[in-house]
């Protein structure tokens, strides 16, 4: 396990490749659909809340307040980002992020802009949304909770030892397209 800290260098990023497993430990961003129509509609983020060399993660976690008032994150899986990717290449070369975390992969567009502006694409596993929660040790604020909902809202999620792998690298590699054509061409042999 490869172990990243954020904020993370462009030559940290640029020496991942696929296949590399990672534990993340700093600050990660949420944000799905409404985040990122927004900003390529020319929105502005809060001057708190900065992408530059951090992780978007696609994540709409459900989020409560305990006892004392402090909010409390009990589910935090990934959302499918191939929802983002008319978006998510701009997202990258306009903030600067050097990773985000989703499932299920991303399209060309997102992985030019992987190797153009040095980010990669974290898949997550799904279907583990309690486990990773518990990687979520602190919720550092919330923005766009009355503008946009929970579940869209930008979380700031302090998160230590949060588990990924690497399936879209800085070079321009994806796992995702190799396994589908590696899967086109099992299926072309069996018809």
């Amino acid at each position: 396990m490869i172990d990243l800290k954020i904020p993370i260098s462009e030559t940290t990023i640029r020496s991942l490749k696929v296949g590399d497993e990672v534990l993340i430990s700093g600050n990660v961003f949420t944000g799905r659909d409404v985040v990122h129509k927004y900003l390529h509609e020319g929105g502005q983020l809060p001057p708190e809340v900065k992408f530059k060399d951090a992780i978007l993660y696609h994540c709409g976690p459900v989020v409560m307040k305990d006892e004392k008032g402090n909010w409390k994150v009990t589910a935090a899986g990934p959302t499918t980002s191939i929802r983002e990717e008319p978006y998510q290449w701009q997202v990258i070369r306009d903030f600067g992020l050097r990773g985000v975390i989703g499932k299920g992969g991303m399209g060309e567009k997102t992985v030019q802009a992987c190797k153009d502006y040095g980010c990669v694409y974290l898949h997550a596993i799904g279907g583990a949304a309690q486990v990773l929660a518990e990687c979520v040790k602190r919720v550092g604020g919330v923005h766009f909770l009355k503008e946009f909902g929970a579940p869209e809202a930008i979380w700031e999620f302090q998160v230590e030892n949060f588990p990924a792998v690497v399936t879209i690298d800085a070079h321009g590699n994806s796992l995702h397209k190799e396994i589908l054509a590696q899967s086109q061409a099992a299926l072309a042999q069996r018809v």
